[in-house]
């Protein structure tokens, strides 16, 4: 009898769409996402760079379910693993998580549901995954793939190097045949050769998409008066859910209460708050209209909210990748949405301090003042903002048309003698004095510390007062940013005159500035705007609409409740809004709505029609362009 060769069948991409629409309720994949799914059923590995909002998860959740065995995924905080599982397991997925946010019974339950076979997915820190005794558990499963979720955090050029992540560089030699998805939404061309060389020797497929988000409007201004730059900037999104970023926890809370005092609905979020309290504000951002979350970094990871309309940074943040990937977080339905920075001389000192005060190497801490520096680069960029923060990451675009730098543009002037007379002033002072002083000092002011260090005789007292102080804040800052000047964080915030400012002193160079924008709209940005304003009109719901949205808000957050899970992993803010505009009527219209998969076609299908049919008024077609951004 001739032998049989048993042929053992490979998942295809078709069997990956079947997936996509039966298990997450989703008709097409977003672009990039097909491409890493391919390489990972094929066994190859994958690093995916994808903008925070594009489906990474569903690059490796996909592929865990058509493989024939266990997929271990590697995150580093464990909310965002909590909550991914649960919504793994709503959409009726096997996925569990080993951390320090269960107990040790329910982490002992979660390993034997692997072990036998009863998990397609288990999360867990790198921490505890590589420790010799769980490598040697994991050795007798049949382990098909490791995914890694925010890997920038392997390379040591990354901007939230951990080190616990460099000894995942082991799993290639210790699990040779199983492939590794490596994926982040920030990583420039240094830290995404650094991942590959570290993780992968360098044999890995790189997969990068866009870094574009032009629905984004894109603005910086010199903070003044921080309070009330705010308040003006949200009195615009009245009615309109935005976040607002802020260094400190200290600083977060006055912030929502100056915001809530303004009879605006603000709530706070950072790490000092009970995990009972973050977890009760972002239910209320999530699912009623108009919230304003005010956080830290801690608040982000993991939230889909479509209709978020702005992000505010009021304190200068860590670097390009952290801006670019807590913007992100707006617009993603597609409509417009605004990105606004405030960032003055302090906020680059702290920065700076910050690197300063970091345990790190020399090394180390030369890369992170050069990120940082990045970062002023945008926020001086003399023409177009969104070109200078792509170019970046690698891409380049022509003008967009969309950020204050090609609405307002301001245009270059020669401030050489200025600038000389600023360092001139730092030299004659003995270069420890800072910024605020040297001001005081050029504009010919009388105070305390002038008269008793005796700088009221030096010839360069007064020689700038036909300048106001708020433009001597920004030649500064501007000559900071570009590196005439430097802060000296051992020397208490003194300024310190660079090479490159010496060189200008004798006559070398020249110093080119832009003047600050007087803070009132132009023409074209008040046309842009009106734009703006007129495609939300379009995409507005009707008012029966609006009423029966908040209906499925609230629906939805009472079955999150009961589960004890975030209001979002029932469904996303899109598929809500897509059944107050399409209101399907029966199951069969029901699993139409995107991010309606079987499972939960079968489990929420029921009460949220029953709230459809409540409080449905009139037929209502489905707007193309809300199609186009789903």
């Amino acid at each position: 009898m001739p032998s049989t060769v048993r042929s053992v069948y490979r998942p295809r991409l078709a069997d990956a769409r079947q997936t996509l629409q039966e298990s997450f309720g989703f008709s097409e994949f977003r672009p990039g996402q097909e491409a890493v799914i391919d390489a990972l059923l094929a066994g190859r590995n994958a690093l995916a760079v994808m903008p925070t909002g594009s489906g990474k998860s569903l690059c490796f959740q996909i592929p865990a379910l058509l493989l024939d065995g266990l997929t271990i995924v590697v995150s580093p905080l464990v909310a965002l693993m909590r909550d991914q599982v649960a919504a793994l397991k709503l959409a009726g997925v096997a996925a569990d998580g080993i951390h320090s946010g269960n107990g040790r019974g329910e982490n002992i339950e979660a390993w034997k549901r692997a072990a036998a076979g009863g998990a397609r997915l288990l999360y867990m820190s790198p921490e505890r995954l590589m420790t010799e005794r769980m490598l040697a558990a994991l050795k007798r499963l049949p382990i098909k793939l490791f995914a890694i979720d925010e890997a920038h955090c392997i390379s040591q050029w990354g901007p939230a190097f951990r080190p616990e992540y460099a000894d995942l560089s082991r799993l290639p030699e210790l699990f040779p045949c199983v492939p590794i998805a490596a994926l982040t939404a920030t990583a420039d061309e240094i830290t995404r050769g650094d991942i590959a060389e570290r993780l992968f020797g360098g044999r890995v497929e790189q997969f990068v998409l866009g870094f574009d988000r032009p629905n984004i409007r894109l603005t910086v201004t010199m903070k003044r008066e921080w309070k009330r730059q705010l308040a003006d900037f949200v009195a615009r999104f009245e009615g309109m859910s935005g976040i607002v970023y802020c260094l400190s926890r200290r600083k977060t809370e006055e912030c929502a209460k100056m915001l809530a005092d303004r009879g605006i609905r603000a709530l706070p979020y950072h790490a000092g708050m009970s995990a009972e309290e973050r977890e009760a504000n972002q239910n209320v951002f999530m699912t009623e209209p108009g919230v304003v979350i005010v956080a830290t970094i801690a608040f982000g990871m993991g939230i889909d909210k479509a209709d978020v309309r702005y992000v505010f940074h009021a304190d200068l943040p860590a670097s390009v990748e952290a801006y670019y990937q807590e913007i992100g977080r707006a617009g993603r339905d597609g409509a417009p949405a605004e990105a606004h920075m405030l960032y003055g001389l302090d906020d680059i000192r702290m920065r700076r301090q910050f690197i300063e005060n970091e345990e790190a190497g020399d090394e180390r801490k030369r890369r992170e003042h050069k990120r940082l520096g990045a970062l002023l680069g945008y926020c001086e960029a003399p023409l177009c903002r969104r070109a200078a923060l792509l170019e970046y990451f690698g891409e380049r675009i022509e003008a967009c048309g969309n950020c204050d730098a090609c609405l307002s543009p301001a245009e270059r002037e020669d401030g050489t003698i200025e600038a000389k007379l600023i360092l001139s002033a730092a030299k004659q002072t003995g270069e420890v004095f800072g910024a605020s002083h040297l001001i005081d000092v050029v504009r010919g002011a009388n105070t305390e510390k002038i008269a008793r260090f005796r700088h009221d005789r030096l010839n360069c007292h007064g020689a700038g007062a036909g300048r106001n102080a708020n433009e001597w804040r920004s030649l500064v800052r501007q000559m900071v940013a570009a590196g005439f000047l430097q802060i000296d964080i051992a020397g208490y915030g003194g300024i310190k005159i660079t090479g490159k400012g010496r060189e200008l002193a004798s006559g070398a160079g020249e110093f080119l500035y832009r003047k600050d924008a007087v803070e009132r709209k132009s023409k074209a940005e008040r046309r842009q705007t009106r734009k703006q304003e007129q495609l939300l009109a379009d995409r507005e719901l009707t008012a029966a609409q609006a009423e029966l949205l908040a209906a499925l808000k609230a629906l939805r957050l009472t079955l999150a409740q009961e589960r004890e899970v975030p209001a979002y992993v029932i469904f996303a803010d899109r598929a809500l809004i897509e059944m107050a505009l399409r209101q399907p009527r029966n199951e069969a219209e029901f699993a139409t709505i995107s991010g309606v998969g079987a499972v939960k076609l079968e489990r929420f299908a029921k009460p949220f029609l029953a709230a459809i049919n409540a409080g449905a008024s009139a037929e209502t077609n489905f707007p193309e362009n809300y199609a186009r951004h789903s």
